[in-house]
């Protein structure tokens, strides 16, 4: 049986085509035009993409992880964020393949529905890949001034972790 959630691109995508037709627009020139816009931009972010993978592995392998982490339990422990999930924390404003290997081992190794599996999956959910955020849309478009860019989004990314913790706290329970 087929439900509407099944059929929304399917209906998306027809109604693109027919408002294109019905305007008299060549539909697929445009397309075209599109995708080779996409691969430009592809080309343009590989630098910065290729920056930031590479530094995020150089701080893994070099042991600044496991420093901050040790460094942050005490403040980790007021938020009612365990230790285990300070290396999520400060994995996901920074990079999202590196912090979804992280999720994937908190919840093969405490489970999904245990206090720790849902705070991270809260934190998954609720904050966001920042500076390869940044990275990769400001070099897209070649802004250099980001102005209060990293600020306002590592706040929020702050916000989410704080709050992470909290609400799974005072709303499931331990």
């Amino acid at each position: 049986m087929w439900t509407f959630s099944d059929l929304i691109i399917p209906l998306i995508i027809s109604g693109i085509l027919i408002y294109g037709l019905y305007r008299g627009v060549d539909v697929f020139n445009i397309f075209i035009k599109g995708a080779k816009q996409g691969i430009g931009i592809s080309l343009k972010i590989v630098g910065p993409l290729v920056a930031l993978i590479t530094s995020v592995g150089m701080f893994k392998a070099s042991g600044g992880l496991d420093v901050i982490c040790n460094a942050l339990e005490p403040i980790g422990k007021l938020l009612f964020l365990p230790t285990e999930l300070i290396p999520l924390a400060i994995l996901r404003p920074i990079s999202g393949s590196g912090a979804l290997v992280i999720f994937e081992n908190i919840l093969k190794d405490f489970g999904p529905d245990s206090f720790i599996g849902r705070i991270a999956s809260v934190m998954q959910g609720s904050t966001e890949t920042t500076f390869y955020t940044i990275a990769v849309y400001y070099g897209a478009t070649k802004i250099i001034k980001t102005r209060y860019t990293l600020v306002a989004s590592l706040t929020a990314d702050i916000v989410g972790f704080i709050v992470s913790g909290i609400s799974v706290y005072f709303l499931l329970g331990i």
